[in-house]
């Protein structure tokens, strides 16, 4: 690999921020930057920036954001700056008539900090519910939640023998269930979805009302990382359990898109799903989306690191030496830094890009 793509790549919030803001410029772009009322673990400033490419009121309009786990962005970022440097890109948007609205960082706070949390220990994929109704349960995770994130770290034998216990009884695919569904009860645990929505939800809100309220088809690609083989991108169906938008998905990218839903994803069913806020946000498209789920390192592994994260932040009076190497556990949980894999995410990222023009086109 000659190492291009990885021009694309940052090493730090700011600088991500930095690259994206200075590529939108260079395509000739305005950003809107929604301000983040908190610095940055840098004391950087935090900010969800959101730039449109094409008319404002197209009647079809592809949503791409990044770091909805913030961590993840790292990866999202990279994609977003590759097609914004992408001349080609930019002819086939001039040709097709269809807006692209970048969104990037939509957990700043996540993506500066290391983090795939909000501020307040939300899993911003979990947080989108009505919070005046009752919040879904998951006994798996009350079962567990003391094993996941134990009192002490590393965790003791006890702790481990619980979860094994537990993956003999309901498999990994059970594990991995009760863990990461969603968990509305312990605000210390992981992929907690919180009780009220989070400043990302609602800024997300309002960028879909500014932008996506005209449109008569949205597409949307959010950018993840975590699961599967390293390097490879998994296109999962991102919507409600609807059998014809899940053939739409499929007709614009391909028959190997999954689904949470009858199980073929390498993900489990979730709680809380930002996409709700497309369908609530902008009744009057119809709506097609994927999130683009890039791997990195085995499932475990992404596991203990976001357990060990959950852990240092319930009492953050640590030594400086294993708060560094946590946090950077967990950075190289969500991003491989390396020439190889992000050739593989930019090529990935850039033809689910395209399909996805072609789709609202069609």
């Amino acid at each position: 690999m000659d190492g291009t793509a990885s021009l694309h790549f940052s090493q730090s919030y700011a600088q991500a921020r930095d690259k994206f803001l200075m590529a939108a410029s260079a395509a000739g772009l305005s950003v809107r930057s929604h301000l983040m009322p908190i610095r940055g673990h840098d004391g950087e400033d935090l900010a969800m920036d959101v730039a449109l490419e094409g008319p404002a009121d197209a009647s079809s309009l592809l949503v791409i954001s990044s770091a909805c786990h913030g961590v993840e962005g790292f990866c999202g970022s990279g994609v977003q700056n590759a097609l914004l440097r992408d001349t080609g890109w930019h002819d086939t948007l001039r040709d097709s008539g269809v807006a692209v609205l970048y969104i990037h960082a939509l957990n700043p706070y996540g993506f500066s900090h290391w983090r795939r949390v909000t501020p307040e220990n939300v899993d911003l994929n979990r947080n989108f519910h009505r919070f005046d109704q009752p919040l879904p349960a998951n006994p798996g995770y009350d079962a567990l939640a003391d094993a996941l994130v134990p009192a002490q770290w590393p965790p003791e034998p006890a702790a481990q023998a619980r979860l094994e216990a537990y993956t003999q009884e309901h498999g990994l695919r059970g594990l991995q269930a009760a863990a990461s569904g969603g968990q509305y009860r312990h605000p210390d645990g992981i992929f907690y979805g919180g009780t009220a929505p989070t400043w990302s939800h609602r800024t997300l809100r309002r960028v879909l009302q500014a932008h996506g309220q005209r449109c008569q088809q949205l597409g949307w690609i959010d950018l993840h990382t975590g699961l599967g083989p390293s390097g490879h991108g998994e296109l999962i169906f991102a919507g409600r359990d609807d059998a014809q938008a899940a053939a739409r998905a499929r007709q614009w990218w391909g028959p190997q898109v999954t689904s949470i839903y009858d199980g073929s994803s390498s993900s489990a069913r979730l709680e809380g799903l930002m996409w709700n806020a497309a369908y609530e946000e902008c009744p009057q498209a119809v709506y097609t989306g994927i999130a683009l789920e890039y791997g990195t390192v085995p499932v475990m592994d992404v596991m203990t690191a976001l357990r060990g994260d959950a852990w240092l932040h319930q009492d953050l009076q640590r030594g400086a030496e294993q708060r560094a190497a946590i946090r950077r556990q967990v950075r190289d949980a969500f991003y491989t830094d390396t020439d190889t894999w992000k050739a593989q995410i930019v090529e990935q990222g850039l033809a689910a890009a395209r399909a996805a023009i072609k789709g609202l086109q069609g």
